[in-house]
């Protein structure tokens, strides 16, 4: 595989990881707004699983 397409592969995979971050802390900000223990406790556990 030639440089510029592995490097490009590399930021698509740090851009879709950081959007998966970002997208799971709103979720989460939401679920302890709304005081919803169960939801909170699944993000947690997506987070770790995701090592987030």
């Amino acid at each position: 595989m030639n440089t510029n397409r592995q490097k490009s592969l590399t930021q698509a995979a740090i851009a879709h990881r950081e959007t998966l971050r970002k997208n799971l802390q709103h979720r989460l900000e939401l679920a302890r707004a709304a005081g919803n223990e169960s939801l909170i406790n699944q993000l947690e556990a997506e987070a770790a699983y995701l090592h987030l």
